[in-house]
C-alpha cells in the first residue's frame, strides 16, 4: 500500500500575558518592563503574544527566531513600528531609522569611516581623553568623594565620538547634549508605554520640554556642520565623507537637514551605548572581586603600567571578555521592535502580518538553552572555544544581520581601551556594595547615575 503523506502541522497561535481591555499590558510594561518581558518568556516560552495598546505584539526569545527576524527574512520585519516613529521625531531619517534603498545608500557612504585601519588610528586619542579624565579623578580619590560614574563615562564617550567621527571638541557641549538626550529618552519611553503617539506640537509642558530638547541638540549639531562647511576640505572623518558624497544618479550632495539627521544619530547613539556598557562594567567588577583581580593581572602582564594602544587590543583578551559579559547581562539596547509585513511562522507559531515582534537581548542573553546559570557574571563564557560552540544569534548586543550597528568595532575598541587605561589606576567602588537597579529607558542604564568611590590601585 502507498504510504500516506503526513499533513503539515498547522502553525499554532502563541499564548501570552493577559492584559486589560483597550490598553492590554501597557500598565504592567510601564511599571516594570524588564519584569514583564521575563514573565512573558518564563510562562509562555520562546514565542509569546500580548497586546500593547493598539499593537498586537510578540516576544521572540529563541535564537532561531532572532535569526529569522533579523537575518533570514529581514525584509518582512521593518522599522515601520510606532517606537521608531517616535524616534524619527528626534533623529529624522538617519541611519538608525531610515529604510530601504535610502538606508542602504547612507550605510555605504558611512561604512568607510569605520574601516579597521581608520578605527585603529583613533586609539591614541581615545586613550588621551581617558587619561585626561583620570587626572581629574585624582583629587576625588584623595578626598574620598563619590562620583557619578555614569556621567563620567557619558562625558568621556561623547568627547571621543566628537573627536573621532566629526573632528571637533564637543566637550563644552556635554551638558547640553546630556540634558537634551535625557529629556527625550524619558519622553520616548513614556509616550510609547502610554500609547501617546501624537507628535509633540501642543502647548503642554511635556511638548514644550520636547521641543526645547530638540532645539538644544540641534544647536550643537548644526554648529558642528557649520564649522566644517566654513573650514572646508576633507579631513577623512565621517563628517567629511558624508558632506563630500554625491548621489550617483543626480550628482547632488546631502543638505544640512540630512547631515543633521546622520550627525545627531551618530553623536547620540555613538556615545550613549558605550558609556552605558562601561558604567555597568565598573559596577560588576566591584561586585565580583575575583573577576577584577583576573582583569588586573592581564593588564599588569600585557601593559606593565604603560598606556595601551591599538596594537594591544588583541592581547587584552580577558578585558574584552569582561566587556562582552557585561553587555550580555546588561545590553545597552535591551529591546528591538519590528512591524510584520506579511504572515510568517516562527518556531511553529503563526505571526500575522500587520502585527509586531519584539526581540529583547536582555531576555535572549539569559536563555537557559544557551547560557548556564544565566544570571551569573562570568567573562569566561566568551573564551573563543565557548563562543564557537554557542548559537551565533544567542548574543546580539549590537543587533545582527544587515542592520547590525555600523559602529560595533569602534565601540568595542573604545570600551577595551577605556577599561584598560582606567583599571590600571583606579578601582571604582560601590558605596554600599550593592548593584544598582537597571533603568530601562531608550538604553538600559544603571539607576541614579551610578555613584561610586574611587580607590587608587
Amino acid at each position: 500500500m502507498p504510504t500516506a503523506i503526513a499533513e503539515p502541522t498547522p502553525a499554532r497561535t502563541p499564548t501570552g500575558p493577559r492584559g486589560r481591555p483597550f490598553t492590554g499590558v501597557l500598565r504592567e510594561v510601564r511599571r516594570d518592563p524588564l519584569g514583564f518581558l521575563g514573565r512573558a518568556f518564563r510562562e509562555h516560552g520562546d514565542v509569546s503574544r500580548y497586546q500593547l495598546g493598539p499593537i498586537r505584539s510578540h516576544l521572540i526569545a529563541h535564537s532561531d527566531g532572532v535569526k529569522q527576524v533579523l537575518q533570514e527574512n529581514v525584509k518582512n520585519y521593518t522599522k515601520d513600528h510606532i517606537s521608531y516613529g517616535i524616534v524619527r521625531w528626534i533623529a529624522g531619517n538617519g541611519l538608525l531609522t531610515s529604510q530601504g534603498d535610502f538606508w542602504l545608500r547612507q550605510r555605504r557612504l558611512a561604512q568607510p569611516a569605520f574601516h579597521r585601519q581608520r578605527i585603529a588610528a583613533m586609539a591614541g586619542r581615545m586613550v588621551e581623553r581617558t587619561e585626561a579624565m583620570l587626572a581629574g579623578w585624582e583629587a576625588a580619590a584623595a578626598e574620598g568623594r563619590v562620583l557619578l560614574i555614569g556621567e563620567q563615562m557619558m562625558a568621556l564617550a561623547l568627547g571621543i565620538v566628537g573627536d573621532a567621527l566629526f573632528g571637533t571638541d564637543v566637550g563644552p557641549q556635554t551638558a547640553a547634549v546630556d540634558h537634551g538626550f535625557n529629556t527625550l529618552s524619558a519622553q520616548v519611553v513614556g509616550r510609547f508605554r502610554s500609547g501617546n503617539i501624537i507628535p509633540p506640537v501642543l502647548p503642554t509642558r511635556a511638548d514644550r520640554a520636547w521641543r526645547a530638547a530638540i532645539a538644544e541638540l540641534d544647536r550643537v549639531v548644526y554648529a558642528i556642520i557649520g564649522e566644517r562647511r566654513r573650514s572646508g576640505g576633507d579631513t577623512g572623518d565621517l563628517l567629511s565623507m558624508l558632506m563630500l558624497a554625491r548621489d550617483e544618479e543626480t550628482g547632488g550632495q546631502m543638505d544640512d537637514r540630512q547631515l543633521r539627521d546622520e550627525v545627531l544619530t551618530m553623536l547620540v547613539a555613538g556615545h550613549e551605548t558605550t558609556a552605558t556598557a562601561l558604567s555597568w562594567a565598573w559596577a560588576l567588577l566591584d561586585a565580583h572581586p575575583a573577576v577584577a583581580e583576573q582583569l588586573h593581572a592581564e593588564l599588569d602582564t600585557v601593559l606593565g603600567g604603560r598606556s595601551p594602544n591599538a596594537a594591544d587590543v588583541p592581547q587584552l583578551r580577558y578585558t574584552r571578555m569582561v566587556i562582552d559579559e557585561t553587555m550580555r547581562l546588561y545590553p545597552p539596547v535591551y529591546i528591538l521592535s519590528r512591524k510584520v509585513v506579511a504572515d510568517d511562522e516562527i518556531g511553529g507559531y503563526r505571526i500575522p502580518g500587520g502585527s509586531a515582534v519584539d526581540i529583547s537581548p536582555f531576555i535572549t542573553h539569559r536563555h537557559p538553552a544557551f547560557w548556564d546559570e544565566p544570571e551569573r557574571f562570568d567573562p569566561g563564557r566568551f573564551a573563543p572555544e565557548r563562543v564557537a560552540a554557542r548559537h551565533k544569534y544567542a548574543y546580539i548586543p549590537f543587533s545582527t544581520g544587515p542592520r547590525m550597528c555600523i559602529g560595533n568595532s569602534f565601540a568595542l575598541m573604545e570600551a577595551t581601551l577605556i577599561l584598560a587605561t582606567t583599571a590600571q589606576r583606579f578601582r571604582p567602588r560601590l558605596p554600599d556594595g550593592r548593584m544598582p537597579a537597571p533603568l530601562p529607558l531608550v538604553t538600559l542604564r544603571p539607576a541614579d547615575g551610578l555613584p561610586m568611590r574611587l580607590e587608587r590601585r
